[in-house]
């Protein structure tokens, strides 16, 4: 459907610039998304090379749609939303700040913003006067699941862990049988049984190894199980809570030490480690110290995915591949390796939730100068929604920030 309210509504102009963080090859919209948003009625621009690392050239971009501009400064000044995967550096945005727009005072910005970890950043792209959205936020909620980028990120990264630590091992993952003799099938435990875990878990599966998956939760025994490994039963002192949102909450710090003492002979037995445990709000818990991972026997491999959280090997480096006493710590591994299928996925993701916004009142009245804001009483909307028009909207992001919550705005975030 076309973006349209009583006042006279045109196109939005939807700007998706190349990625600027290091290591990033993922793009925002891939040419199936741009004929999605050209069919909603918007105008895409696209900056040239944006998809050149997920395999997506300009030429496919310009066959659906889209405008494809040599500087994304250009589409930046342009743009009434822009679409990014990190969301745009501040130099990108200075950049792009200069000419007249046609809508003030900044565009709506969406992305995986990280807004919990690094609320700094929130409030400098804020003062540029841009409305931020962040899709890490997205409630897990039935209606929600289109959109709910985190959640197929994860997918990705716990499919290339399970596959960068058959890479990695010098043994088979299955049982093979030959005329030279039986070879075990590999030992691989996974740490953390959310999105990312589950699917380790599955892929390690499919490719013959032996699993076995620890997590806190006791309801996460039956998922595991079902997928045909074995859920590592340990006598933690209580059962932790189930995740108020879908997302996970921290232990406290005698009980991390606790899990960690208890899971540390299943670490020194495994060939692979896998772990996948984040929280939203603050740097990843450290599940292997540094000595558990020296006990595990050389070649053997830990795949940490929260590397760039810090870490749940208190060994890891995140964007680096180490060898410590023998033992191999990928710190590299996520959804950006695998641009392709990764940039498929989060394009669904990003045109899905547009489009709701659309549906819930965002539009461009281009006679008032002005964005028509969405509806705030809707879950998803109120949840996402970090700025509007440069002010900080979201409490938890303000209480980082050390600013009173906001009262007087007229979306009244959790």
């Amino acid at each position: 459907m076309r973006c349209s309210t009583a006042l006279g509504v045109l196109a939005m102009y939807i700007a998706v610039p190349r990625e600027s963080a290091p290591g990033e090859h993922r793009v925002a919209v891939t040419p199936d998304g741009v004929t999605a948003l050209v069919g909603l009625g918007h105008q895409v621009g696209i900056e040239s090379g944006a998809g050149a690392d997920a395999q997506f050239p300009d030429p496919a971009y310009a066959a659906a749609g889209a405008e494809v501009a040599r500087r994304g400064a250009d589409l930046l000044r342009r743009a009434d939303v822009v679409l990014t995967v990190r969301g745009p550096s501040e130099a990108q945005l200075e950049q792009g700040a200069g000419g007249a727009r046609p809508v003030a005072p900044g565009p709506v910005l969406i992305g995986l913003l990280d807004p919990l970890r690094r609320p700094e950043r929130i409030a400098r792209l804020a003062s540029r006067g841009a409305s931020l959205f962040s899709l890490d936020l997205m409630p897990r909620i039935a209606r929600a699941q289109p959109m709910d980028a985190l959640s197929a990120m994860s997918t990705v990264s716990g499919y290339r862990a399970a596959v960068v630590g058959a890479a990695l091992c010098g043994r088979f993952f299955p049982l093979l049988m030959t005329a030279a003799g039986t070879e075990r099938p590999a030992r691989v435990l996974v740490l953390g049984a959310g999105v990312a875990g589950l699917q380790a878990i599955a892929t390690a599966r499919r490719l013959g190894a032996v699993v076995q998956a620890f997590d806190t939760r006791p309801a996460a025994r039956q998922q595991v199980e079902s997928l045909g490994a074995a859920f590592l039963s340990l006598p933690l002192p209580a059962a932790a809570p189930e995740p108020a949102g879908g997302y996970a909450i921290r232990l406290a710090e005698e009980e991390q030490a606790r899990e960690r003492a208890l899971i540390a002979d299943a670490v020194r037995q495994a060939d692979v480690v896998i772990t996948t445990a984040l929280v939203p709000d603050g740097p990843a818990p450290v599940l292997v110290t540094r000595d558990m991972a020296l006990s595990m026997h050389p070649g053997a491999v830990l795949v940490d995915l929260a590397a760039e959280s810090g870490g749940n090997c208190a060994a890891t480096v995140f964007g680096e591949r180490i060898v410590l006493g023998g033992v191999v710590i990928e710190g590299s591994c996520g959804p950006w390796d695998m641009p392709f299928a990764a940039s498929r996925l989060y394009s669904r993701n990003a045109v899905a939730f547009l489009h709701h916004l659309c549906e819930m009142g965002l539009a461009c009245e281009r006679a008032a100068q002005r964005l028509a804001a969405p509806d705030w009483g809707d879950r998803i909307v109120r949840e996402t929604c970090l700025t509007w028009e440069g002010k900080v909207v979201h409490r938890a992001v303000a209480e980082r920030l050390g600013q009173d919550s906001p009262r007087a705005h007229p979306c009244p975030v959790a």
